[in-house]
């Protein structure tokens, strides 16, 4: 696959190696763990760590954003294969008469949301349909699902619809037909969930796929005129250092909009211990060292860069600034209320978080009760809506201080300032009279800088796994210190 040669080999990990002194630096400063271990900073409080919660605790204070709009988010959990690296519960195989059963329970709880919240449609600002592979539905089933879902949608201020995808789906005259129909429906983005290029590495992912047809399916994506966007997992059993530089040398060259890195995670961060946990503890020799996966990451960055592709969105990366996912900006950036519908789907409001169950007949029951399904939730004290304000946009890109003012009711002038000067002695933030946000180092340790700012209840590890330095992320861990 590759034709890069030893030399050149040699003179990118000479230029990515700095970063594992970075690496050693802020272990002992105290901001990454003395194992080097990794937990993303995808929520707060995390997925896994939210309390018993009821509709009517959830909804009981809750208004309409001003302007009525959401983002959306619906997830289908069903998977030809269960991948080793997956941390959500999932159906296999066809399971056809399943896949009925659930399209009508997800029919029915989008009209019982819009009952809870009051409307006649749900306003999307920018819709992602998730799961599982929520592709992996047949053509009639596909097209069904869309005509339900988007006939509750009032469609007019969309600006962004997003599907998550696997390879296998887009392929063959099945794959062009699911294609064909997703765009008549409005479908214009695909992030496509490609993990590898190397077969190899694909088959210990359980990977459904080849690279073959990965890069079939991006073609094929790409003549219907979607905006495309793949994933790759770095830090991988059996990656190497060498592999790794082959699959993003081949990477740059298919000319999609928008390329995403992802670092495995071995930890459950969702409802579902994915199996590569016990992979980890039985074949421990095979999963690259800490060391080895970062220098991965500062070599897609530089192979990146060398190829016009810039950070536009924390480890998303493009050619235009344009190129992003709108329903992650929102969420994530701009803190605007999302609402999720489906297994394990959440919904994250201004102030508030619910989560549906993980149970699939715990989901069919509320809905046959004419409940949402939602199980766990939080509505948010000022201390972990100080937070949550933070943790969110600097992880993904930057915090703007009005809006941070707007939806905390603090400044961010006034708090957390012993911590964030301290970030700004390491080179990890910087800040302005409008802004705080990341360096170039920073966005590098994205998740543990986010990770500052979380309550000690919230820690993924205790305080004595990281050293005793300024950057302990136990430290100074008030809003008013």
């Amino acid at each position: 696959m590759s034709t890069v040669t030893s030399t050149h080999y040699d003179e990118l990990i000479e230029l990515a190696r700095p970063r594992l002194d970075d690496f050693q630096r802020m272990k002992a400063a105290g901001l990454v763990c003395k194992s080097g271990d990794f937990y993303p900073s995808v929520h707060y409080p995390p997925i896994t760590m939210y309390p018993r919660c009821t509709e009517e605790e959830l909804f009981r204070t809750y208004t309409l954003p001003r302007d009525g709009m959401f983002d959306v988010y619906i997830h289908l959990p069903f998977c030809h294969h269960h991948c080793i690296f997956c941390h959500y519960p999932v159906k296999l195989g066809p399971q056809l008469e399943e896949k009925e059963r659930y399209l009508k329970a997800l029919e029915k709880e989008m009209d019982l949301y819009m009952r809870r919240l009051g409307v006649s449609k749900i306003k999307p600002r920018s819709i992602l349909v998730g799961g599982g592979t929520p592709t992996y539905l047949t053509i009639k089933q596909l097209e069904h699902f869309l005509k339900f879902f988007t006939s509750r949608m009032d469609m007019a201020g969309i600006k962004q619809f997003n599907y998550d995808v696997d390879p296998t789906t887009l392929v063959g005259p099945e794959g062009l037909d699911r294609l064909r129909l997703m765009r008549d429906y409005g479908v214009d983005r695909l992030t496509i969930g490609v993990q590898s290029l190397n077969d190899s590495i694909l088959r210990k992912m359980n990977r459904d796929h080849n690279a073959a047809t990965a890069i079939e399916s991006i073609r094929n994506c790409q003549e219907f005129g979607y905006q495309v966007n793949i994933e790759f997992i770095f830090g991988y059993p059996s990656q190497t250092i060498k592999n790794w530089i082959d699959l993003m040398q081949k990477a740059v060259t298919l000319g999609v909009e928008e390329i995403q890195l992802y670092r495995l995670k071995v930890e459950a961060y969702g409802d579902y211990q994915g199996t590569i946990k016990k992979y980890k503890q039985i074949r421990p020799q095979d999963v690259p060292c800490p060391d080895d996966s970062l220098l991965m990451k500062q070599l897609a960055i530089i192979i990146l860069n060398q190829n016009g592709y810039t950070e536009n969105l924390r480890r998303v990366f493009s050619r235009q600034k344009k190129h992003f996912s709108v329903y992650a900006h929102n969420q994530c950036c701009n803190l605007q209320d999302e609402i999720g519908i489906g297994l394990t789907a959440f919904s994250s409001l201004r102030d508030r978080f619910g989560l549906n169950t993980q149970s699939f007949e715990e989901y069919y029951q509320a809905i046959d009760e004419d409940r949402l399904p939602l199980n766990r939730g939080l509505v948010r004290s000022q201390d972990e809506q100080t937070r949550w304000g933070i943790i969110l946009p600097i992880k993904n890109r930057d915090i703007r201080k009005r809006l941070y003012q707007r939806v905390t009711g603090a400044s961010l002038d006034k708090v957390f300032r012993t911590k964030i000067q301290n970030l700004k002695s390491f080179g990890l933030v910087e800040e302005d009279a409008n802004s705080l946000g990341v360096t170039t180092l920073g966005a590098f340790f994205a998740d543990e800088v986010a990770q500052q700012f979380q309550s000690a209840r919230y820690m993924a590890y205790p305080q004595e796994a990281y050293e005793n330095g300024p950057l302990n992320p136990f430290l100074n861990n008030d809003p008013d210190a």
